[in-house]
């Protein structure tokens, strides 16, 4: 079922009805209260004029003194039930996002910085609506007050707010479409230029590798002027929307005080209650000005809504079924006549306990193989099978458990190697691996902190940590992606004996062209322009001329 802006924003208010309830009428009791204040004063005016005692003067001050102090407290204990409601609204988003972006089945295709800004700015927008909207309900209450005061006082008057209010709104509504228009625009540009950002921070040391810097910062500052050019697009409508309901709630409340004067001038209402008509005239403008804010809040809550219903509801790349792999898996991989991208009619199969090479000519074809056998993507034609399981029957995370993908450009994460890598054989793959090492030539050893993705480390250090991590999960099936291409010779030939050995037992496929970690394997398959065109030992394949110019190159 699809989830449109409106629906995020529906689920969004009802999951705070609590707190919406309880700071709605508590706010609404603070402006019902403020409306009050004008009336008391014209009684008192009234009482003054007509005479009364100096106990019933001091009474009257003392409801009023009352008054201010409920409506304090009223309004304090609302703004804090409001606020609580939208922390809490934009924090249920954020949970809702990330567990869509984190979905086994993928499909959330964003720039990273753009998932970023969608899960923290858009979520923020969305969850503000539940703090304003209770001073929306408490502006309602402080006009329906109003007029009951004016009625009471004077039926033109009171009719005069009642009737004027609904074309009111509806205008604020309208003039609230091209706010809401260029704050969606806003967003999406801002979204883009903090991936395009993160995108670059990301790449910084490839680009300056390659003088790329002037090529990226021209990017950068493109994408820029486009969010700035969208921010002031989007500026420009807000402060049109405020003054344009500014102006007319000023013109409404000149006509309200201009009535209250005639009549006060004709003698149908007194002079108590012409201050008391002047001074709610003059409070109406909190409740309008309530009413602008309100309008604009809800305008960009409303696109930053459809910005996250488009990630909720973007399709899954991979979809669960109703097979499942078996507990404990033997780990024997079997691709027949497999078709995706590249891959044309591929067909090989990784015995349980195998250690398989695979070399591919292209890389193209080497990752939308990892794709398929970790089932981030489906064959277009063909199969992946694990224990005679079609992986396309089997829920993603399912996979996950058994098949574990190692990419060669894994991401650490910012804390010590030893948080890093933990699985049940740890010490087994920090020595495999060649982490021991690395370990060893720093100053806390396993314990040394590492920073975000690792960047403290030296390429070929973070290599090796992210191959212990892959290592020490000790999966039924294993699936490494080019794990040396950054350490030396000597190195490599230690991590390929150390391979052999800690995976003895355990299914393990090597996509990768290095003589090393081919010489260690017990077979290799030949990939080239899409097909399987040769298997055999790494020693008989070295006669190939293609298989040379791809591994010995």
């Amino acid at each position: 079922m699809s989830t449109t802006g409106r629906d995020v924003l529906r689920r969004s208010i009802a999951g705070q009805r609590r707190q919406l309830i309880a700071a709605s009428l508590l706010t609404a009791g603070h402006q019902g209260g403020e409306a009050l204040v004008p009336v008391v004063i014209g009684v008192v005016i009234d009482q003054a004029v007509a005479g009364a005692s100096v106990l019933t003067l001091v009474l009257s001050l003392a409801v009023l003194g009352l008054l201010f102090a409920g409506l304090s407290t009223s309004y304090r204990w609302g703004a804090r039930f409001a606020e609580r409601g939208a922390e809490r609204a934009a924090h249920e988003l954020r949970l809702d996002i990330t567990r869509r972006v984190l979905h086994p089945g993928g499909g959330a295709e964003a720039l990273a910085g753009e998932l970023v800004s969608i899960g923290t700015s858009d979520a923020k927008r969305v969850g503000a609506l539940n703090g304003v909207l209770p001073f929306g309900a408490a502006g309602l209450a402080g006009l329906l007050v109003t007029a009951i005061a004016l009625l009471t006082r004077s039926i033109p008057l009171g009719l005069l707010v009642l009737l004027g209010t609904p074309p009111i709104l509806y205008i604020a509504h309208v003039i609230g479409k091209p706010l809401e228009r260029r704050s969606e625009a806003e967003q999406e540009r801002s979204a883009f230029a903090s991936g395009v950002a993160t995108d670059l921070v990301a790449g910084l040391r490839v680009l300056k590798g390659v003088g790329a810097e002037r090529a990226a910062v021209d990017r950068y500052r493109r994408t820029s002027q486009d969010s700035l050019r969208a921010t002031l697009r989007a500026a420009r409508a807000q402060a049109w929307h405020n003054g344009a309901l500014l102006a007319l709630t000023g013109i409404f409340i000149a006509v309200v005080a201009l009535v209250g004067g005639n009549l006060a001038a004709a003698g149908s209402i007194s002079i108590g209650d012409l201050v008391a008509a002047v001074g709610l005239a003059q409070y109406l403008i909190t409740p309008f000005s309530i009413f602008s804010w309100v309008n604009g809040e809800l305008a960009q809550a409303r696109a930053s809504a459809g910005r996250i219903a488009d990630v909720l509801t973007a399709p899954p790349a991979v979809v669960a079924g109703s097979g499942d792999l078996p507990t404990p898996s033997a780990g024997h991989v079997r691709v027949r006549a497999l078709s995706r991208g590249a891959l044309r009619e591929v067909e090989f199969e990784a015995r349980p306990g195998e250690l398989l090479g695979v070399v591919a000519t292209d890389p193209a074809a080497a990752t939308d193989l990892l794709d398929c056998l970790g089932r981030s993507v489906d064959p277009v034609a063909g199969s992946v099978s694990v224990d005679a399981v079609d992986l396309s029957t089997v829920d993603p995370s399912r996979v996950r458990e058994v098949v574990l993908i190692a990419s060669h450009d894994a991401d650490l994460f910012a804390g010590t190697i030893a948080e890093n890598v933990s699985g049940p054989v740890t010490e087994e793959a920090l020595t495999a691996s060649a982490v021991d090492e690395v370990a060893s030539a720093l100053p806390d050893g396993v314990a040394t902190l590492v920073t975000e993705r690792g960047r403290s480390l030296s390429g070929g250090q973070r290599q090796r940590v992210a191959l212990a991590r892959a290592l020490a999960v000790d999966a039924p099936v294993l699936v490494l992606h080019d794990p040396t291409t950054a350490v030396d010779t000597v190195t490599e030939a230690r991590i390929a004996a150390g391979l052999a050995e800690l995976r003895r037992g355990r299914t393990t496929i090597i996509v990768t062209t290095s003589p090393a970690l081919l010489a260690a394997t017990d077979r290799v398959v030949l990939l080239d322009d899409g097909r399987i065109v040769e298997q055999g030992s790494h020693a008989v394949l070295t006669a190939r001329a293609d298989y040379r110019a791809a591994v010995l190159a």
